[in-house]
């Protein structure tokens, strides 16, 4: 995949763009990137936010070597499906964008 393509898939999936990366955030605090997608020149890094405001790296790749799985599209060699939390952190931050856009309730009469 590409840096073009792994941003594309992100921002589908519940990825936001955060300081010009995509990031993913806390539910409480959907301003604040806790992980993010270093996409550099020749490899993507995923990195974490440390509770000391640090980031530091969890898994990369060189984009040749991460491919998109055929049945959910999800890049495999990032650890993204391995690392414990991420597949629930993506749904939920996928979630409250889609409610988010619903316009935020019922209407009034």
């Amino acid at each position: 995949m590409t840096a073009d393509e792994l941003k594309a898939w992100a921002l589908a999936n519940g990825w936001q763009m955060i300081g010009g990366m995509p990031c993913l955030t806390k539910p409480s605090r959907p301003n604040e990137a806790i992980v993010r997608m270093d996409l550099k020149a020749t490899v993507v890094n995923i990195e974490v936010k440390k509770p000391a405001g640090k980031w530091e790296k969890v898994s990369g790749a060189a984009y040749a070597k991460v491919e998109a799985d055929e049945a959910t599209g999800l890049p495999r060699g990032l650890g993204l499906d391995t690392i414990p939390g991420f597949t629930m952190l993506m749904r939920e931050n996928l979630d409250a964008r889609v409610f988010a856009g619903m316009g935020g309730g019922p209407k009034r009469r």
